[in-house]
Order: C-alpha cells, then structure tokens, then sequence
C-alpha cells in the first residue's frame, strides 16, 4: 500500500494535528516509521519527548509522561543530548504501536530540560478498509474520546 509523510518542527509544550479523517472512513493507517531530530545540535542540554495519539490531547504535561496501558498511545520518541557529550551522549529510542487507525492524530512534544523545538517525521501506511474493519477502527476511536 502507498506510504503517506508528514514532517514538521514542533515548539516545547505544543500540539500538531495530522489530519487524516476521510468522509467515510475507509482508509487505515499505521505507523511504519516515527523519528525526531533536535532543531540544534549540541548547543544546549535537551531531553525531547515526542509523543503521537489517536485522540485530542487538550494540554502537554511537564514532564510528559509514557503510560504504555493507555490505548490512545500510539508512539513515543525520545532523545536526550548535552552541551557536553562526554558526560552525556546522545541517545534516541523510538517505540511504535502496530495499530490501524483511520482518524485525525496527535503529535505532543516536550523538551524536559528546556525549551527548544523538536523535527518530527512520520511514514503512514495506508490501508484499505473494509466497512467491519471501519467500524471497528472508528468504534474504538469514539470509546477512546469517551473515556477521556
């Protein structure tokens, strides 16, 4: 199936939007690929954290916390780095679900050690929806805004 891309600099404790939402919902997505790269490299100390959900996320927590039982959560990057690399090398971990999806999501970003915006870059595969695997994405969808 094709693979849809969408980047983007996200500021410190802020929201993007990818929309995705078709009329009728037909079409699914899933993450194939999720990566963040600092704004700067090496001129401060940073902690970014990145965060990718299925429903509306109404404020950014400080420090963002990664709730693996919450069904909303579809991915989580984060990547430290110092001033100083020597005593604190940079380092990268990317964990993404498997989930098929076929509405808008959430990109949630925070820099735990300061205020610098973060790239983000996400590859969507598309699939194709048949009307019960519809159902069952945009039923889940609403269960999961519901339980908010």
């Amino acid at each position: 199936m094709p693979i849809k891309s969408f980047r983007g600099l996200i500021a410190d404790n802020s929201i993007d939007t990818i929309t995705l939402h078709t009329n009728n919902g037909s079409m699914g997505y899933r993450i194939k690929k999720f990566q963040i790269m600092l704004e700067q490299m090496g001129a401060a100390d940073c902690e970014h954290v990145v965060q990718i959900y299925s429903v509306p996320q109404t404020t950014v927590a400080n420090p963002l916390t990664n709730d693996f039982n919450d069904t909303t959560l579809l991915g989580v990057a984060m990547q430290s780095a110092s001033a100083d690399a020597r005593f604190y090398p940079e380092d990268l971990n990317v964990i993404f679900d498997n989930m098929v999806f076929n509405q808008d999501i959430y990109v949630v970003h925070n820099d735990n050690q300061g205020s610098s915006s973060c790239n983000y870059y996400i590859e969507l595969e598309q699939v194709k929806l048949d009307l019960s695997e519809n159902t069952v994405a945009t039923l889940k969808d609403i269960r999961n805004i519901a339980s908010q």
